[in-house]
């Protein structure tokens, strides 16, 4: 078990520096020079070398790459073009409604679409189990941003119950935080309760038909104990998989969400970086999103030690 582990903590090395050259190269794969294109049209060619040499244009690409690297290493992003604060400092100003948004989609998510799964493969064939698809084929269909304008619409404007945007920080108490995260999670968990909704059902009609599972039933157990005893342990592994890769969801989702309800978290901030072309903060949002990602999906792969009696080395 050891040995696994080890092999995929040193796997994730490679990964994590060809994100760092990816991120780090946008800038110069940006059309046309960067620096004229922040400078404006009025600019003239010593306020364009001026920025240059701010981004570290003059620069060869190793060189500045390595500095760069140095600075992300010590929890250091930059500053930014246009509002000259330090890049970190921006980040932690924005992360906890994203991170709030992420946590409370993740739990919305897992308790509706695993019974939802378990009850679709129990019923199969069912009326129960026809609309339980229904709903993962609109959740998969319909835009999360049209969602996020019908449930605005209904629930906050017309019918009063929730706040149509901002958010309150959890300091302020959990209560009106909470209320303020209901409609934008409500929203982004919808693509995320289809996909589990859909993983937990076909694993579930897999296993249902194993001969452990016969035996057990044979043997007189109560069908909630066949279900979440002896299928549902079993059926993780391939859920546990699609949690992780649904962050992926998560993430781009974040960023039309936080749009949409007005949410000061990294997602907007990552709106407004790209139409002022900040890319200090860009390349910083993104390299955590990719970090934060990588992380995740190493935790899952982790997992699978406890879950999956089978992986032992």
């Amino acid at each position: 078990m050891s040995a696994y582990i080890l092999r995929r903590i040193l796997s994730t090395i490679p990964v994590v520096l060809f994100v760092m050259i990816f991120v780090f190269s946008l800038l110069y794969l940006a059309p046309g020079d960067p620096a004229a294109i922040l400078a404006g049209d009025q600019a003239t060619q010593e306020d364009i070398e001026a920025i240059r040499t701010q981004l570290g244009l003059d620069r060869s690409f190793p060189v500045r790459f390595a500095e760069w690297a140095g600075g992300v290493f010590q929890g250091d992003f930059g500053t930014s073009i246009f509002t000259r604060e330090p890049v970190t400092q921006m980040i932690l100003q924005r992360v906890e409604p994203t991170v709030s948004l992420m946590v409370v989609t993740l739990a919305i998510a897992l308790v509706i679409a695993i019974p939802m799964g378990v009850a679709a493969a129990w019923k199969r064939g069912s009326l129960l189990d026809r609309a339980i698809m229904l709903f993962a084929v609109l959740g998969f269909s319909v835009p999360v941003f049209v969602v996020g304008y019908v449930l605005a619409w209904t629930l906050a404007l017309k019918l009063g119950w929730l706040p149509v945007q901002g958010y309150k920080p959890i300091a302020e108490g959990i209560l009106p935080w909470l209320r303020s995260l209901i409609l934008p999670a409500a929203t982004l968990s919808g693509v995320y309760i289809a996909l589990i909704a859909r993983i937990t059902r076909a694993t579930m009609l897999e296993i249902l038909q194993q001969d452990y599972i016969r035996t057990a039933r044979a043997k007189g157990a109560a069908g909630h104990t066949v279900l979440y005893v002896h299928a549902l342990r079993n059926a993780l592994v391939p859920i546990v998989t699609v949690v992780g890769l649904g962050i992926a969801l998560m993430i781009s989702g974040a960023v039309v969400i936080e749009t949409v309800f007005a949410l000061p978290g990294l997602g907007r901030l990552t709106v407004e970086s790209i139409l002022r072309r900040d890319y200090p903060v860009i390349q910083a949002i993104i390299l955590i999103f990719s970090f934060v990602y990588v992380i995740i999906n190493l935790l899952i792969d982790l997992s699978y030690t406890l879950i999956d009696p089978r992986i032992r080395y």
